[in-house]
């Protein structure tokens, strides 16, 4: 890929998660890499219930980039697996070990392998911004419209 930005990552307990797959991308125009679970042992996520799922990997980020840690949407739409917090960020100053929460949305319990494919990863830009306080804002034609303003 052309211009590609260069994340550093560090293999967690490489001994143990030495066949855990580190994030990739599954198609040549991916925008998101796929992230894969480094449990020990299946693990079962009943209906309701959270957890957090470790990826036996951290990251560096370069700075001004985040990572965006999204559902994969075939867990999503045929299982109701869902992230949390969706989407999550990791931010460049974190070098701890990526951590998935999931939650299962769905009505039957979720059996989770090793080596499954959890979530997806998306790099993006990140700009910070500056606030300034003003008396008033520039009117628009939503203006104060708010949630289904315009329709279903």
């Amino acid at each position: 890929m052309k211009n590609a930005l260069t994340i550093k990552f560090l293999r967690l307990n490489p001994g143990l998660n030495a066949d855990i797959s580190l994030p990739r991308y599954m198609t040549e125009q991916s925008a998101g890499m796929d992230i894969f679970a480094a449990i020990e042992n299946n693990l079962d996520l009943e209906p309701g219930a959270i957890t957090l799922i470790p990826t036996g990997f951290a990251i560096a980020i370069p700075d001004g980039f985040e990572a965006q840690i999204r559902p994969r949407s075939g867990l999503a739409t045929k299982h109701g697996i869902a992230l949390i917090n969706s989407p999550g960020t990791i931010d460049a100053d974190y070098r701890g070990e990526v951590m998935i929460p999931l939650i299962n949305l769905g009505k039957k319990r979720y059996r989770f392998h090793r080596g499954d494919r959890i979530a997806q990863m998306v790099i993006n830009k990140v700009y910070r911004a500056g606030f300034k306080i003003v008396e008033q804002l520039d009117e628009t034609d939503r203006n104060t419209g708010g949630f289904g303003h315009t329709g279903l």
